[in-house]
């Protein structure tokens, strides 16, 4: 029974020398194995992430690339200093010219009887707007007889003493109080003659009076001026007083635009300066006035300052109190500036596209001030010499948006 024991313990000994004999030339290469596992590992990641940022910037939303037809719809230029008008905005309303317009009232205290204007009508200078009944208008005229009368009694009682004078009948004496009693009724005549004019009444109206000798009660409000009746301030019935305007009329063949600047800017306000306007109310319709007046006042509740135009109105569209974009055209000066046609409007923002590379551009935010003469100035965003597509920016914003979308 020994020897097979003996024999079986030999055979595990001899097998577990060769087993871990094989462990000992396993375990080397363990490592080794590794660090390549590794380095594979790592060159994989390395690969992702280049792949990534390419498909980032693949994915760019600002970035368009050019497709070869689209090259005719667009035209490269750099950006470039020209010279330019500065430029200063203001909102601006409508207003009668103040030299134009006339206050109408009643000479005289009386009844309104008659009124034969109304507002919008259009008047001629002498064209009654209203009547009145005067009692003041009766004593004037009443006056005016009087000193006619008197006047006439004065020259020929001067007559007489010249007479009786060569007839030696009276003395030097009385002839010289006859005639200064006749200067007196001269002035009195032309006083009274002149408060008739005062009042309204023409020179015919007043050689009629003195014809017939017939008073005239009623007494015509007529307009001092050509133009439109654009208020009216009294009713039948009513009684005037004199100092009281009762009518406005306004000649609209010529108005103003009145428009306001902050004190910052004011001294960049000039009389003679260019103002472009837009009126809002008739679809956006564009005049072009100088400045005839700036003010020397500010305002002291918006600390601005006034200036106005005046703009010819011939068909009267222009109506008082219409509001007017208004763009004063300062001093040339050279600065950059780029086509409106290169501008694209996105999110409420100016944007203009630039190169980047062979047929690729980037949609890059700018700050541009309003167009002049098809420019638009450069405030911000944008350097000296980079190359932007000046012309068929829309197209190239299309592809961009189609681009983005897929």
């Amino acid at each position: 029974m020994a020897r097979p024991i003996n024999r079986l313990m030999f055979a595990t000994a001899i097998a577990a020398a060769f087993t871990l004999a094989g462990c000992g030339e396993r375990s080397p290469q363990a490592p080794v194995a590794t660090p390549s596992g590794a380095a594979k590992a790592g060159s994989g990641s390395a690969g992702t992430g280049a792949a990534a940022a390419g498909a980032r910037r693949a994915a760019d939303p600002m970035e368009v690339a050019v497709r070869p037809e689209m090259a005719a719809y667009f035209k490269v230029g750099k950006v470039d200093q020209v010279e330019m008008a500065q430029t200063l905005d203001a909102v601006g309303r409508i207003e009668a010219d103040a030299r134009r317009v006339a206050r109408i009232g009643a000479a005289v205290s009386g009844r309104v009887t008659e009124i034969l204007a109304e507002v919008g009508d259009t008047v001629q200078r002498g064209q009654p707007l209203a009547e009145i009944a005067s009692p003041e208008l009766t004593t004037a005229q009443l006056n005016y007889l009087r000193s006619y009368s008197a006047s006439t009694q004065a020259e020929r009682a001067v007559d007489r003493a010249r007479q009786l004078l060569q007839a030696d009948v009276i003395g030097s004496a009385e002839l010289q109080r006859r005639e200064s009693e006749l200067t007196i009724a001269r002035a009195e005549l032309g006083a009274s003659r002149d408060q008739l004019s005062l009042i309204g009444m023409t020179n015919l109206q007043i050689d009629t009076l003195r014809g017939s000798g017939t008073l005239n009660a009623r007494m015509p409000i007529a307009s001092s001026l050509s133009g439109v009746v654009i208020e009216r301030k009294l009713s039948k019935g009513q009684v005037a007083q004199p100092g009281d305007s009762l009518f406005t009329v306004a000649d609209l063949s010529s108005v103003w635009v009145v428009g306001s600047l902050p004190e910052q800017v004011a001294r960049q306000v000039k009389i003679g300066q260019t103002v472009e306007m837009e009126v809002a109310a008739q679809r956006g319709r564009k005049i072009v006035g100088k400045i005839i007046h700036v003010g020397d006042m500010l305002s002291s509740e918006t600390r601005s300052i006034e200036f106005r135009t005046e703009v010819a109105n011939p068909q009267r569209e222009l109506k008082p109190l219409m509001m007017v974009s208004m763009r004063v055209l300062g001093e040339p000066q050279r600065q950059l500036a780029v086509p409106a046609d290169a501008v694209v409007r996105d999110n409420d923002r100016d944007h203009v596209f630039v190169r980047t590379g062979p047929d690729r551009f980037r949609l890059v935010p700018v700050e541009l001030g309003y167009a002049v003469g098809g420019l638009r100035p450069v405030r911000r965003g944008l350097q000296e010499g980079v190359e932007i597509a000046v012309s068929g920016a829309f197209h190239l914003n299309n592809e961009r948006r189609r681009a983005e979308l897929e």
